[in-house]
């Protein structure tokens, strides 16, 4: 069985490693995506990692998924977790299983950041285990699919 999953890594992740290491750790973006790309390998299903500072970017990449040919996504939406609806609405307004991943525990963080726009309309969310949590969004979501 071989599909291939998309990855997003949402506003300021591509600082990861700098940004806030005693919250968000120093594994570097290159790092979880070379990571995830071994796990993906032992899986025998390819992943495709794209980063964007911008909402519409991460909503067109969403809405091309499909087309594109992946049979999931996972996303760290980062600050836009707590803000979009717009995000939240191309998640749903796409036929495939999503899940959301945090690096930090957004439940235990400051009030803003424990809701998530994106929670009701996901297969999963997985937060608080640092670069660990896209892993194991990328075994759920290949389980989910399997």
């Amino acid at each position: 069985m071989s599909f291939r999953i998309l990855v997003l890594h949402g506003p300021n992740l591509n600082l990861l490693g700098q940004r806030e290491p005693e919250v968000y750790g120093r594994q570097t973006l290159a790092n979880i995506n070379d990571t995830l790309s071994q796990l993906a390998d032992e899986l025998g299903i390819a992943v495709e990692a794209f980063q964007s500072n911008h909402e519409g970017d991460l909503i067109d990449r969403i809405h091309a998924a499909s087309s594109d040919g992946f049979a999931g996504i996972i996303i760290n939406p980062g600050g836009l977790t707590h803000t979009s609806v717009a995000l939240r609405d191309a998640i749903s307004s796409v036929d495939l299983p999503v899940i959301e991943a945090h690096l930090s525990n957004i439940h235990a963080r400051e009030a803003f950041r424990q809701h998530s726009y994106l929670a009701g309309v996901v297969v999963g969310q997985i937060s608080g285990f640092g670069s660990t949590s896209y892993l194991l969004a990328l075994r759920g979501l290949f389980a989910h699919l399997s």
